[in-house]
C-alpha cells in the first residue's frame, strides 16, 4: 500500500536511542530546513532536475570544487549529495581516508527505523559496508560513497528517514507500511531521465578534474547514441554491450555518423539514480577507466528508465 505524504513525520525524527548527534555546522544541517534557507548561503541553482523520489534536484554546478546536488520536496531539503572537495561535508571530509572514518564513526551492518508506527531494517551486506556504509547521526542519515582505489571518501549523502526508506539502497525488511515513492507519468519520466543524464555527465567531469584529467564535453549525437542503447536494453530486457539489434558500440556509432578515433562504453541498470551510477562505476575497474580516460574528449549519456548508458568518444581533430 502506498503512504500518503500526509502520512509522513513532518519532523522526520525517527526513534533510534543508539545514534550519534547530529553535526553542529556543514551541509547535514539543511535537511529539515525551508528552501529559503539554502537560497541564502548558495544563491540559485543553475538549473531543477525532476527526480524518481518525489523531490526536484536543485544542481550547483558552477564549481567543480562545490558541486552539490539539493533535494528538495514541499519546500523543504529532504536529501543532499556532494562530491565537491571544498563543501563541508562535517563531521566527514570528501578525500578522508576510509580507515580514519571507520577509527572515528561506528559503522554498523545494519540501521533501523520507527517511524509513524511503522519499523523499518536496512541491512548492508559486506559491498555496502565497505562502499556505500550509512552512518546516522542525530536525524540524518549519511551515505559514504568510498573509492576503493584509492581508499578516501568520494563523496557524501545527506538523506531525512522518509526519503531513505523511498530510496531503500540496501535490503529492506519492515513492519507496517512501505513508504513508496510517486509513479511518474510519460511526460516527468523523460525529464527525470534527462535530468539524470546531466548529473551523470556533470559528476563525471568533476571526478575527472579531481584525477587531473580535461572535462569532456557534451555531445549530443553520441547522447542520442546512448539514449538508444538504454532504451534497447530496457525494453528488451538485455543487459549488454551488444545489442541483438543494433550491434556494439562501432556499430551504433557508424550508424549514427559519429565521428571519432577512439571510443568506449560504460553501461549500468538499477541503481537509486545518477550519483549513485557513477559511484558504482568508479569503483570498477573497466567502467573507471574509460571514465577516467585522458584520451576521450566527449561524452554522450543516455537513461531510459533505470538503465545507464555513457558513450565517450575521442573526436577526429579537424
Amino acid at each position: 500500500m502506498k503512504q500518503s505524504s500526509s502520512q509522513e513525520n513532518p519532523d522526520n525524527k525517527p526513534s533510534n536511542k543508539t545514534a550519534s548527534e547530529k553535526p553542529k555546522q556543514g551541509l547535514a544541517l539543511f535537511i529539515g530546513n525551508d528552501i529559503s534557507s539554502l537560497e541564502k548561503e548558495f544563491g540559485k541553482p543553475v538549473r531543477i532536475d525532476e527526480s524518481l523520489y518525489g523531490y526536484q534536484w536543485y544542481i550547483f554546478n558552477q564549481d567543480n570544487k562545490h558541486y552539490v546536488q539539493v533535494g528538495v520536496e514541499d519546500q523543504q531539503i529532504v536529501t543532499i549529495y556532494a562530491i565537491g572537495e571544498n563543501l563541508d561535508v562535517a563531521p566527514f571530509e570528501i578525500g578522508q581516508p576510509v580507515e580514519e572514518i571507520f577509527n572515528t564513526q561506528f559503522i554498523d551492518t545494519n540501521i533501523s527505523i520507527d517511524l509513524n508506527g511503522n519499523s523499518y531494517r536496512f541491512e548492508l551486506n559486506d559491498t555496502d559496508l565497505n562502499l556505500r556504509p550509512i552512518v546516522q547521526l542525530g536525524d540524518v542519515y549519511v551515505q559514504l560513497y568510498i573509492d576503493k582505489f584509492t581508499g578516501n571518501l568520494s563523496s557524501v549523502r545527506f538523506l531525512n528517514a522518509t526519503t531513505l526508506i523511498k530510496q531503500r539502497p540496501y535490503e529492506l525488511s519492515y513492519r507496517g507500511q512501505l513508504i513508496e515513492p510517486p509513479v511518474p507519468d510519460e511526460n516527468k519520466m523523460k525529464l527525470i531521465e534527462s535530468g539524470t543524464e546531466h548529473e551523470i555527465f556533470d559528476i563525471t567531469n568533476v571526478l575527472r578534474i579531481r584525477h587531473k584529467l580535461k572535462p569532456l564535453k557534451w555531445d549530443e549525437l553520441t547522447a542520442e547514441v546512448a539514449f538508444g542503447h538504454s532504451r534497447d536494453m530496457s525494453e528488451n530486457n538485455d543487459f549488454s554491450h551488444t545489442s541483438k539489434k543494433f550491434g556494439d558500440l562501432s556499430n551504433r556509432l557508424k550508424t549514427a555518423k559519429v565521428a571519432y578515433q577512439s571510443a568506449g562504453e560504460n553501461i549500468a541498470a538499477n541503481y537509486t539514480d545518477g550519483p549513485a551510477v557513477v559511484e558504482g562505476w568508479l569503483n570498477s575497474k573497466g567502467h573507471r577507466d574509460a571514465l577516467l580516460n585522458k584520451d576521450f574528449t566527449h561524452l554522450g549519456v543516455g537513461v531510459y528508465q533505470k538503465y545507464y548508458t555513457q558513450n565517450f568518444i575521442q573526436k577526429v581533430e579537424q
